[in-house]
């Protein structure tokens, strides 16, 4: 089903209609400008008309899809700050909640081109969780850098194309809640598509993860996750724009997708909303409908992925 849902969105976002968004604010759409004077507009040329219209109706599309991401960074000069909380709940047996809330400043250096250093905290309760070991700690979890580059602007190819990448460090494990060294990176292409100009979006995600932890026992375990998302979003206000989303997951040891784990499919509606003109809110609630650990015949994957996944975020632009 998942395929399914990525395949024609891809053929969508593939299609010869050439989107029309605009710079607007880095997560939502910009509040449209008074119109200039019949006078002042015979004396425009035609083509400020337009780039003009397309400032105004724009919808910024990074983050109007839940966890998976829009090409659009933002405008050159401008300094964001994100805080975005993660929510992981419930295994096959016992109580269990991880929370991960990454914060960042976002500084779009160019317009094709942006940096986002950030740090992160981490929260875990798990209690009667087989294989894992009883806890409840909150700590300081380590840090990222972020790079974003924009390869294709939807404004003038069939679709739009950034490329993401970001180192991070971290002390603390926030699956189990214990100490740990990790070194990893993630890397992802980021695909959209305007589908109906300021009304219905598109996003065809491709997520690598990858990292090497050692214990504290100076065992160094290595392990790396495949992420394939797609997702639609339908504006229904000036303030606010509702959507699906899909993403299948597949879990490997060893840094280069060496050994199957098990795969998760996780389906869940998406939500991005203006509260003021600077400050924004999106979110999403994710359920696994289907999955498999390798060795294990039951139904999903309740092992290396969690039956629930949100995220709840917050945008300020200065």
């Amino acid at each position: 089903m998942t395929s399914c849902f990525v395949v024609t969105l891809g053929v969508l976002m593939l299609g010869p209609a050439g989107a029309q968004a605009g710079d607007a604010p880095s997560w939502l759409s910009a509040a449209s400008a008074s119109a200039s004077s019949g006078g002042l507009r015979a004396m425009k040329p035609r083509t400020d008309l337009l780039d003009a219209q397309a400032q105004h109706d724009g919808v910024d599309t990074e983050h109007i899809f839940g966890f998976s991401m829009g090409s659009d960074i933002g405008k050159k000069g401008e300094i964001e700050l994100e805080i975005e909380n993660v929510g992981r709940f419930s295994r096959r047996f016992g109580s269990y909640t991880g929370v991960g809330v990454l914060s960042q400043v976002k500084f779009v250096l160019t317009d094709n081109f942006r940096v986002a250093p950030g740090v992160s905290l981490a929260s875990t309760r798990v209690s009667g969780v087989p294989d894992m070991i009883d806890n409840r700690r909150t700590a300081l979890a380590g840090a990222s850098l972020e790079f974003r580059y924009k390869l294709l602007d939807r404004d003038v190819m069939p679709f739009g194309l950034t490329l993401h990448a970001a180192p991070s460090w971290n002390r603390f494990d926030e699956v189990t809640g214990f100490d740990i060294q990790t070194y990893g990176s993630e890397f992802a292409a980021l695909m959209d598509k305007e589908l109906i100009h300021n009304i219905l979006f598109a996003t065809v995600n491709v997520w690598y993860s990858g990292g090497a932890s050692r214990e504290l026992t100076d065992q160094w375990t290595r392990d790396s996750e495949l992420s394939v998302n797609g997702a639609l979003s339908y504006k229904v206000g000036a303030d606010l724009i509702v959507g699906v989303e899909a993403r299948y997951l597949r879990a490997y040891d060893g840094l280069g997708l060496d050994r199957f784990v098990g795969d998760a499919v996780y389906l869940g509606p998406t939500f991005s909303m203006h509260l003021t003109e600077k400050i924004g809110m999106s979110g999403t609630w994710s359920t696994q409908v289907a999955g498999k650990a390798v060795g294990d015949s039951r139904r999903l994957d309740l092992k290396d992925f969690e039956r629930h996944q949100a995220m709840l975020r917050l945008n300020y632009l200065f």
